[in-house]
């Protein structure tokens, strides 16, 4: 395959098929709103101080994010009677404008709170909260039909059987296993599908509180954020803001490979700053995980297989906490599982069963060869001979008993280029730049 799509816009729904966006994060007006007690506002607001030093309450209630007002002000209340904060000044107008300053038992406190965890970032929702989220979400992927499919795979040469095959199993939203030789686009096509046909955005927040310890949640590498659009539901009709501890993203679609190890897959604890990192799956949630080279990880595939049994039918992941409390957290991905390698030394039956989609990716046919190599050499800008690939063909494949991969085009069209730049000749497709294209790129194993 060609050409790794980039991320699509968000795709409009099917005439006649609701708008799947079905969740919104409601604004917050109270402490009881948050779903948090004042003390665990309090040990992040203290800690917050502690780290930056002067702060006025309106800065402190962007960094928590939460509303000043009947969030963040009887906090800040709180600690002044306590006499952990003073008030030094203020830069505007109202008590938001007014900056405080940290006093010496209120770095004691910091302290403390530190001790227990050194998380010092936006406010964290609840557990409960998250799944309620989560489960609201979980309908919010587009139905797939062949129509959105070409749109994904569009600059894909993919046969209709394919298509055939892709489209049910994704509306599944369940498991797909895709294998079959390297280098024919089982990445791409997993990647291009789950950029495109994912759904609407969807809402995580920065991270999870389970009682007192926090998950974080959000992750700059693997989440994309989108910019927030108003609507009735926002509340910008009546002023009021969102619930800032959430955050509106792209669907996720999160990639592994060789590196991933069983520890990626359970909360990881810092034992520095003391708080969880959460899975590659719960980042995933909503989203797509793809799990590439399967069979090839630090850890036996029958070990990473089981750890899958329970989720994938339940639709319910349990994850353990440093305590030994086992939390449920809802398994909303479309796991796919990709491979080179024979699926008869990797699973057995019994986990097949599990993944209702077994899709193999095979070797392009002459014809489909024929077109990738076209559609390259129109994308590289480099003219297309059907001659010279006859030519190739014939000497580098069909003498030489070697099958045609997909990825052969991409990767000798762009071998021609280099050594025509180092000829300082025009790019053109012919039978010497080919053959030396071949000579460098194959290597008899």
């Amino acid at each position: 395959m060609i050409n790794r799509p980039k991320p699509s816009p968000t795709p409009t729904p099917a005439p006649g098929q609701a708008r799947p966006q079905a969740w919104y994060p409601r604004p917050v007006k109270t402490v009881q709103d948050t779903g948090l007690n004042i003390g665990i506002l309090s040990d992040l607001a203290i800690k917050i101080m502690y780290f930056g030093g002067y702060l006025s309450g309106n800065k402190l209630a962007e960094q928590m994010r939460l509303p000043f007002t009947g969030v963040v002000e009887p906090v800040l209340e709180g600690l002044k009677r306590e006499k952990f904060l003073e008030v030094r000044g203020g830069g505007g107008l109202g008590s938001g404008a007014f900056e405080y300053v940290i006093t010496l038992k209120g770095v004691e406190r910091a302290h403390e709170a530190l001790a227990r965890s050194q998380y010092a970032g936006p406010c964290p929702v609840t557990l409960d909260q998250y799944v309620a989220a989560m489960q609201a979400q979980a309908r919010g992927r587009l139905t797939v039909h062949r129509e959105t499919l070409d749109k994904a795979l569009r600059g894909l040469v993919v046969s209709d059987e394919m298509f055939g095959r892709i489209g049910p199993a994704v509306n599944s939203g369940k498991s797909i296993f895709m294998y079959g030789p390297p280098g024919n686009g089982k990445t791409t096509i997993a990647r291009a599908v789950g950029n495109m046909i994912l759904g609407s955005p969807m809402w995580i927040p920065y991270a999870i509180d389970v009682d007192g310890q926090v998950i974080r949640v959000f992750d700059n590498v693997n989440h994309e954020v989108l910019a927030d659009e108003g609507d009735e539901r926002s509340g910008m009709n009546t002023g009021e803001r969102r619930d800032q501890r959430w955050l509106r993203v792209r669907r996720p679609v999160i990639m592994v490979g060789g590196e991933l190890a069983m520890s990626g897959l359970d909360l990881v604890y810092d034992p520095i700053n003391k708080y969880y990192e959460a899975p590659y799956q719960m980042k995933a949630n909503g989203g797509m995980f793809l799990i590439d080279d399967f069979g090839r990880q630090q850890v036996r595939p029958r070990d990473l297989l089981n750890r899958w049994i329970v989720p994938l039918e339940s639709r319910i992941d349990f994850l353990t906490l440093s305590t030994g409390r086992k939390i449920e957290i809802p398994f909303n991905v479309l796991i796919v599982f990709s491979t080179n390698m024979p699926p008869a030394d990797l699973v057995d039956e019994a986990f097949l069963r599990r993944i209702p989609h077994k899709i193999e990716v095979g070797d392009p046919t002459l014809e489909q060869f024929r077109e990738i190599f076209r559609r390259v050499c129109e994308s590289k800008k480099v003219q297309y001979d059907e001659r010279v690939l006859a030519q190739l063909v014939q000497d580098w494949y069909l003498k030489t008993d070697r099958p045609l991969r997909a990825v052969h085009p991409r990767d000798l069209v762009e071998q021609l280029i280099d050594i025509a730049r180092y000829l300082n000749q025009q790019p053109v497709m012919t039978k010497e730049l080919i053959d030396r294209a071949a000579s460098a790129y194959f290597v008899d194993l």
